[in-house]
């Protein structure tokens, strides 16, 4: 299987350059894999396409200012985007600059001090923060993705965040959970709808394109998982009800698929292409993803790469909002 069969052209003014307030107003198509049948919606009607006992499962990951725009003691710029948190101090990170070598320091304001210790690969390192690392979160930046084409803003603090977001680790937000709200979440609740959780930490992955042709000679970086113990009791218990169980996410879809039917804390590098046999989820929801991603490769998997490409056509021509900060689908 070619990579080269997921693309497709993307009008540059369909990309979400904002979000949409309030969150459940945004648009939702709603496809049937059985019927390959579409309904346009919008995410407050969302609790009209499921049924009392069904269970919702919601990456509760935080993104964290983890880009820090630094300097040498040179003067020359360097920026550090921590991907993952190892232990106290010590991260692995995307450094960008001139002559990037192991023993460099860099200097973040007057407060922070990094050490980039060793060289992983590409422009991967491991750093240390020498000094400073409780000061993190007030000079570093929001990492919202680069096709926004623009510098985090104060919005962005508040609505590239989940409203359940609560463990801090990811460099980037589990997209499809942005159009929940407060209000949504009580409209599905006095539904009869459940919820539960897992973590995964988006990584800077989530922004690496493909890179082979041959879709099954490439890889994904390992992230960091936790599943508990409750959320599959509510994921069993939901199966044998005969109700369905619904991924908020890609990320949930992978933490969930990785080890099925099983609670655990660790990490994976789970790639899911077609064709690919899901065990435990039922019905996935989603933004509109790039092209030629791995991300797009999994909801085909899911929903069938002939149905999901032309659902993608259709929500070009009806102008619906792309990428993070865009619009999303249901399938069941």
């Amino acid at each position: 299987m070619k990579l080269s069969e997921f693309d497709f052209k993307l009008p540059k003014e369909l990309i979400a350059k904002y979000p949409k307030i309030p969150r459940e107003e945004a648009r939702l198509m709603v496809l049937n894999r059985k019927d390959k049948t579409l309904i346009h919606s919008t995410f407050k009607e969302l609790p009209k396409f499921l049924r009392e006992g069904d269970l919702l499962i919601f990456n509760d990951t935080k993104v964290i200012p983890a880009r820090l725009i630094g300097r040498k003691e040179t003067g020359g710029k360097v920026e550090v985007l921590l991907y993952q948190k190892l232990n106290r101090g010590t991260y692995k990170a995307l450094v960008g600059g001139k002559k990037i070598r192991e023993g460099l320091k860099v200097f973040v304001g007057k407060e922070v001090e990094i050490l980039i210790k060793e060289h992983l690969k590409e422009s991967t390192f491991l750093v240390e923060i020498l000094k400073g690392e409780e000061k993190l979160k007030e000079v570093g930046k929001i990492p919202i993705p680069p096709y926004l084409e623009r510098e985090e803003e104060p919005i962005d603090r508040l609505y590239y965040q989940t409203i359940f977001a609560k463990e801090e680790g990811s460099v980037a937000s589990p997209t499809a959970g942005l159009h929940f709200s407060e209000k949504l979440l009580k409209s599905l609740r006095e539904r009869g709808i459940n919820f539960a959780f897992i973590t995964l930490h988006v990584s800077y992955a989530t922004f690496k394109p493909l890179k082979e042709d041959d879709v099954e000679k490439n890889t994904l970086e390992e992230e960091f998982v936790k599943v508990p113990e409750e959320t599959i009791k509510k994921v069993l218990e939901t199966k044998r009800r005969g109700n369905k169980v619904v991924a908020v996410g890609t990320t949930v879809v992978r933490a969930l698929e990785s080890k099925p039917f099983k609670s655990y804390e660790g990490f994976t590098n789970l790639f899911i292409y077609p064709p690919y046999e899901f065990k435990v989820i039922d019905a996935l929801i989603t933004n509109f993803h790039l092209p030629r991603s791995s991300l797009l490769l999994l909801v085909c998997a899911f929903g069938g790469k002939d149905f999901i490409l032309r659902a993608y056509q259709e929500a070009i021509k009806k102008k619906y909002r792309f990428y993070s900060y865009g619009d999303g689908m249901l399938i069941f």
